[in-house]
């Protein structure tokens, strides 16, 4: 799932390449995306495109004060198209779900692509005159780029919820999703089981530390790739997530891994938990 720093090299990819063009055909494949009837996606054709923002980990492409807001989810992703095939694809084959073709001052007809892998259909695409009407948007917590200390200090200690949770919460904290909270948890060497209020005033700050040197630093390693690139720069830069048996690049231990549901997350033993080894659901229903 792309998180705040991919959210945010995608926001400045449509900035650098799609503002000032104009829209023009919207071709819907998967109708299930749209979460929204009025104003219908046909309302966006005709448009000049003015800005791009994000919240938390939803898109926005300004279209002359009307938003197409989307929420990529697991497997979606955004794929631009320098030539687009001028036939409009048939809905409800291969991982297409929306295109929008746009038209450029120097007379190039790109477009792009929203796109999802898999069988769970997540992601979603809005079209509103105000991105706040989005009820993802309207929950998110502050982001976690521009919360401050003293408040990052006091929404950990209004919660007896784990670390773990708290930093992938986006009510509670707005783009950082399972990947960087495994991140910034094995930079700040805490448990991803620690009690979020039971933190003392070095490790809250060492942890509000973590979040943004992991954050800025992905954001930098992101800025200027295309968008295609994204991915594989994103995982570059993981110690720990999705590295399961690798080992730690800090001390040499061997990453660990605990499954919940349809997700996992992903841990250094010797860095954040003492050497223990944290109970897997899958072996255990008890988390220690």
């Amino acid at each position: 799932m792309p998180e705040l720093p991919e959210i945010v090299a995608l926001e400045q990819f449509l900035s650098d390449h799609a503002v000032g063009a104009v829209v023009g055909r919207v071709d819907v494949a998967a109708l299930s995306v749209l979460k929204t009837f009025d104003p219908p996606v046909t309302a966006l054709s005709g448009r000049d495109v003015t800005g791009a923002g994000h919240w938390g980990k939803h898109l926005g492409l300004d279209c002359d004060g009307l938003w197409l807001i989307t929420h990529l989810s697991r497997g979606g992703w955004l794929r631009w198209l320098d030539e687009p095939g001028s036939a409009p694809p048939k809905p409800g084959r291969g991982p297409l779900a929306l295109r929008v073709h746009f038209f450029t001052r120097e007379g190039a007809t790109p477009a792009f692509d929203l796109t999802e892998a898999g069988t769970k259909k997540r992601l979603a695409v809005w079209i509103t005159r105000d991105p706040r009407s989005v009820p993802g948007i309207a929950r998110l917590g502050p982001d976690a780029l521009e919360i401050t200390e003293d408040r990052f200090a006091e929404l950990l200690s209004g919660t007896s919820q784990r670390l773990k949770t708290v930093l992938a919460d986006q009510s509670a904290l707005a783009g950082v999703g399972n990947a960087y909270s495994d991140e910034i948890l094995h930079a700040a060497k805490l448990s991803p089981f620690a009690t979020a209020s039971a933190l003392g005033p070095e490790q809250v700050r060492g942890l509000f530390g973590a979040m943004r040197e992991i954050l800025t630093d992905a954001i930098a390693r992101s800025a200027g790739q295309d968008a295609a690139r994204l991915k594989g720069e994103k995982r570059s830069g993981l110690r720990v997530h999705a590295r399961t048996g690798l080992p730690c690049p800090v001390c040499g231990d061997t990453v660990r891994e605990v499954a919940y549901a349809d997700k996992s997350f992903q841990y250094c033993p010797t860095c954040q938990t003492g050497g223990k080894i944290l109970a897997d659901r899958r072996m255990s229903r008890l988390l220690k």
